[in-house]
């Protein structure tokens, strides 16, 4: 029996625009959506952001993706089903979908609200899902999700900027609760002041914390202390200055995704501080073992977050008024704005007006 074609595959028509291959170029793609289970939650995409690993994945980059490659798991939307078991949300609610749409509901970490640990998460988009068929992401006029992996918008969240903190927020927002780098008064470092970044230090300003900005540009430093409000703001190649700030900061939370030395940043911290990783460099970061062991410090990952915590960081996000830094494009630029993605020409997230450009 012939395998069913993307279109035919499940009962509900669905459009986006899809990677064909390692190319990473994007083009319409006609598809299919599951018919709403008892537990799943349909809704139309309205808008969504463009993740530097949508990049990564349209172009075979972590050598995970499969084709044709709907991305996008920065989705924001309204509510148009559910399913007859679903408890949390009705018709006409504002909702998103982040990185996840399912997980094993039954090992350590799923039991303690870290789905984004399971062994078994599937991907909003280029995974297998339970029934066997291939994910698709937010670059598409209809999501469905089962309503464990959908979380509400607050009303006063615009939902254009609301859309990135669903991956770029909840990254930078989870290492500062969960390594304990969120107690009022502390001094945290924020490396990068990208997608990331950028939200990061306003996650942090909200939590009472001193902030400063660690950058390869001085050009950013206006940027870091006058816009977003950070009280200081390092140059990671001037050395006075990094001596200077030498054992001052109780974390840091790094965004950068380039291959960079950590030793400086390690020196930043007082003793038994803690360095994060967020970022995802392809090649392996050197790790100097001494300056660990002279200081008891730690240098420690963080990917995502669980869906209980991100709501809550969404619902944080609301109480203060946190949004990403935008720019809106229509789904026909997309392309072009992924170039311009690749040269980090972007204040700060990229966002896809699905719902007023996405065309058949």
């Amino acid at each position: 029996m012939a395998a069913k074609s993307h279109e035919e595959e499940h009962p509900n028509k669905a459009f986006g625009w899809a990677a064909r291959d390692q190319s990473g170029v994007l083009s319409p793609f006609q598809f299919s959506r599951r018919v709403t289970g008892e537990k799943d939650v349909a809704f139309k995409v309205l808008f969504c952001g463009i993740c530097h690993s949508d990049l990564h994945m349209a172009k075979n980059e972590w050598g995970i993706s499969t084709y044709p490659l709907v991305p996008g798991h920065e989705i924001v939307g309204q509510v148009t089903e559910v399913g007859s078991k679903v408890e949390k949300f009705k018709v006409g609610d504002k909702v998103g979908t982040g990185g996840l749409v399912g997980s094993c509901h039954s090992c350590d970490s799923c039991s303690n609200n870290l789905e984004n640990y399971c062994p078994e998460m599937i991907l909003t988009y280029s995974a297998k899902y339970h029934d066997g068929t291939i994910t698709y992401g937010g670059y598409s006029d209809i999501m469905v999700a089962d309503e464990h992996f959908i979380v509400r918008i607050p009303d006063n969240l615009p939902l254009d900027a609301a859309a990135p903190l669903l991956c770029a927020g909840i990254t930078v927002y989870s290492p500062l609760r969960s390594y304990g780098l969120d107690k009022r008064g502390m001094h945290v470092g924020v490396v990068g002041l990208g997608g990331l970044g950028h939200v990061a230090v306003k996650f942090a300003k909200a939590m009472g914390l001193k902030v400063t900005v660690i950058s390869t540009s001085p050009s950013k430093k206006q940027e870091a202390l006058g816009h977003l409000g950070a009280d200081s703001f390092l140059v990671s190649h001037d050395q006075d200055g990094m001596q200077a700030a030498a054992g001052t900061m109780d974390g840091i939370i790094d965004t950068v995704s380039a291959t960079h030395p950590i030793s400086p940043l390690i020196g930043l911290l007082k003793t038994r501080g803690k360095l994060v990783l967020v970022g995802a460099p392809a090649k392996p970061l050197e790790l100097p073992v001494f300056p660990l062991l002279l200081g008891g410090k730690i240098v420690g990952g963080s990917g995502g977050g669980g869906m209980k915590e991100t709501q809550e960081m969404i619902d944080f996000a609301a109480r203060n008024n946190i949004t990403a830094g935008i720019e809106v494009i229509s789904m026909d630029y997309v392309n072009t704005a992924m170039e311009r993605l690749l040269k980090g020409d972007v204040r700060y997230r990229f966002v896809i007006d699905i719902g007023n450009t996405l065309k058949i």
